[in-house]
């Protein structure tokens, strides 16, 4: 059994999902290759993601791949992207109908084992807090994480979450679009190119 198969076989969060508003059985969405060209490391799918079994298949994922600079269809194509999320599931709704954050049980779990496979990436994207704190380590705010973005740059940029909660944040940093996201597109570009 590859260690995709044994991720999507995984069940272990079923009670802990069974106790959420949305009362769903867990189920994973698996999609990584080994030695993709990029990483995009996010932190949960979320409802639609869960629906469908396609990762980023969201609004949250159109304003991603815009940022990025790329297709649908070269997004998609797990050969050259992979996306690992801090949970590989739908972690559900809290009682007000927010999303509840990824188990950490998820990435203690499996992510040492899917780096493994993955093997040397060119270019990690980190999309949303909890992936900025596991990947890079760090225990600052998203606003200050992204704003070190050259700290990390050109093999890993940090982002916010593309979700539409942070168009508020996006108008209150706009040096995000116009220094961060040039440079990420190029990016993308010359991994996807080589």
């Amino acid at each position: 059994m590859t260690l995709q198969d044994q991720i999507k076989a995984c069940q272990q969060c079923s009670d802990r999902f069974a106790r959420t508003q949305t009362q769903h059985q867990p189920r994973p969405v698996v999609w990584f290759h080994k030695n993709p060209r990029i990483l995009v490391a996010g932190q949960a799918p979320g409802l639609r993601v869960h629906q469908s079994g396609k990762p980023f298949w969201d609004r949250s994922g159109d304003r991603l791949r815009d940022w990025m600079g790329i297709s649908a269809d070269r997004f998609y194509d797990v050969s050259r992207v992979a996306i690992v999320p801090m949970a590989f599931c739908f972690p559900g709704y809290d009682a007000k109908g927010s999303d509840l954050p990824p188990p950490s049980i998820c990435a203690q779990r499996w992510h040492d084992q899917v780096r493994q496979v993955l093997g040397h990436v060119p270019l990690t994207v980190l999309v949303g807090g909890y992936a900025h704190k596991w990947h890079l380590g760090r225990a600052d705010t998203v606003t200050g994480t992204v704003s070190a973005w050259r700290d990390y740059a050109p093999r890993v940029f940090p982002l916010p979450h593309p979700s539409w909660r942070n168009t508020g944040w996006l108008k209150k940093n706009p040096w995000f679009e116009t220094d961060l996201l040039p440079a990420l597109r190029s990016q993308v570009k010359d991994v996807l190119d080589d």
